[in-house]
């Protein structure tokens, strides 16, 4: 980091400003309408660390002692949880809309999210978000908190989509108070300090295609606009601007859950307002990393009819889309007489996520050369580990250690056969899967060491992050950090974490996570 960079962060302003804040008062100056309202933080008493992220600071450049920093007698602490800004911060809450569980919600907006302002960092301009710093005027009847349970499940998933390689929002800070806050029981408060490019949805561009202010087609461009100059500058010369946007955030977005799929990420609460349009994973509440393999698995408990299984997240993702697609229309008056082109753009994703996902399962498997029987390769497999239940990640990281110079029922395959019920249809499985890889000539020592790079030991298990919680709400956070470590190398060996990459215990079965997660 630069003296100059080290100055800027020191003695604020100079490192702080807001672009978003700056168009909402463009917008609110020619068009009458705002993307949200300027808004400050509740204080919460008494606020302690309870993680910090010393790998994502690095990343940002930030000196090693970011979180002693003061400027005017306001110390991190206080603006990490929402007590205080500093000087060139402008916060705001923004507003959206959006569809949830499949029905149009409405306006929703940041109800407990504030967004404190962005930098430019050594990991490029970023913007730094509170989750969790109390009532804002979208918060609809909400308090606007984030309790400590909640906050530790999204600090510690958010770093292991990271650590993953999946495109994802960070964390940064994690800090508390003993302010109580009612959920289905009483719990104490929590802010998250979430770090990304930009933190806009689809339902940012929904609230604007369907509020029916003046101006709203208006703000709807200026917003497509802003997307574009500044996180997509290569479309800046695209005569259609919001065409060559959707057609992007497509791409990206199944390129996203190509991702999600390949770890057994379920994410639980895929609305509409809840898709970044970076194709960022975005709002970490009831998700789950699956256990024993069931496609039809449902990890948020309030959705009673599976719309956001681990199956149908591809599914969901293209009716997102297409809710997005119909935002944008008026921006397209053309397509009123003709929709084609709006079609076309999103059949798009018919094509472009089943190419990421064999992409992504090829890799998996440790394939080097392309073959067109490949899906079916890896979705036989799926099948069979479904219909026994076969652990996920157990069973693909067992898979690295396949040897295809001896028989399936080997004793050397016993560790990934094992694991399956029906020896003898893994049998038959495995020798298709050796002699796919015969055909590539791969040598299994340099597979396996390909296939340990991709396919973690460790992911963040429900039972895990329930553990770290319990620990937490007794005042130990040793356990919160302790994974946040480990789940930075989540394909690594660590010493002392075998236990993290066994089996879940039985006790892992009754927990439930909801959308108060």
């Amino acid at each position: 980091m630069s003296e100059i960079q080290r100055d800027s962060y020191r003695a604020q302003p100079g490192g702080w400003r807001n672009r978003l804040v700056s168009l909402h008062e463009q917008l609110q100056q020619q068009a009458g309408i705002g993307l949200g309202t300027p808004w400050q933080g509740d204080p919460v008493p008494a606020p302690s660390w309870v993680a910090y992220n010393a790998s994502l600071a690095r990343e940002l450049g930030w000196p090693a002692d970011w979180r002693q920093l003061q400027h005017e007698g306001v110390s991190a602490l206080d603006v990490w949880s929402g007590n205080a800004v500093w000087p060139g911060m402008k916060p705001i809450a923004t507003v959206y809309s959006g569809h949830q569980f499949g029905v149009w919600a409405g306006q929703l907006g940041d109800g407990r999210a504030l967004l404190l302002g962005e930098m430019d960092t050594a990991a490029g301009l970023q913007e730094f978000q509170l989750k969790g710093a109390g009532r804002t005027p979208y918060s609809r009847m909400g308090d606007g908190r984030a309790v400590l349970r909640s906050s530790i499940r999204e600090y510690l998933c958010s770093e292991a989509m990271h650590g993953l390689g999946i495109p994802t929002t960070r964390a940064l800070t994690l800090t508390a108070s003993p302010l109580p806050v009612r959920r289905e029981v009483m719990e104490t408060a929590a802010v998250v300090t979430r770090v990304a490019p930009s933190f806009l949805r689809f339902g940012h561009f929904e609230h604007f295609a369907y509020c029916g202010e003046a101006g709203a087609t208006q703000a709807l461009q200026a917003l497509v606009d802003f997307v574009v100059e500044h996180h997509y500058p290569e479309l800046k010369d695209e005569a259609d601007r919001p065409m060559a946007l959707l057609r992007t955030v497509i791409e990206r977005t199944a390129e996203l859950i190509a991702a999600w799929q390949s770890v057994g990420f379920c994410h639980g609460v895929m609305n509409t307002d809840n898709m970044s349009i970076l194709g960022l994973t975005i709002d970490y509440g009831p998700f789950g990393f699956l256990d024993g393999f069931d496609p039809e698995h449902i990890c948020n408990h309030s959705d009673s009819n599976g719309r956001y299984s681990w199956n149908n997240q591809p599914q969901v993702a293209y009716w997102n889309l297409r809710a997005l697609a119909n935002a944008l229309v008026p921006l397209m008056p053309e397509v009123k007489r003709d929709p084609a082109p709006v079609l076309e753009a999103l059949q798009q994703f018919e094509t472009a996520f089943p190419r990421a996902m064999t992409a992504r399962w090829r890799t998996k498997l440790g394939l080097l050369t392309e073959e067109v029987d490949d899906g079916r390769l890896a979705i036989d497999l799926l099948r069979l580990m479904a219909q026994h239940r076969v652990d996920f990640t157990i069973a693909f990281r067992r898979l690295c250690e396949f040897r295809s110079d001896v028989a399936a029922a080997d004793p050397l395959n016993a560790p990934i056969r094992d694991l399956f019920l029906d020896r003898d249809a893994f049998d038959q499985w495995a020798g298709r899967y050796a002699q796919r890889l015969h055909r590539e000539g791969s040598v299994d020592a340099e597979r396996c060491d390909r296939m340990q790079a991709v396919n973690p030991l460790y992911v963040l298990r429900n039972h895990m992050a329930e553990t770290a919680i319990r620990r937490a709400q007794s005042g130990d956070f040793s356990e919160v950090r302790r994974l946040e470590a480990l789940l930075q190398q989540p394909c690594q060996a660590q010493p002392g974490a075998e236990a993290d990459a066994g089996f879940p215990p039985t006790w892992a079965q009754s927990i439930e996570v909801s959308c108060s997660s």
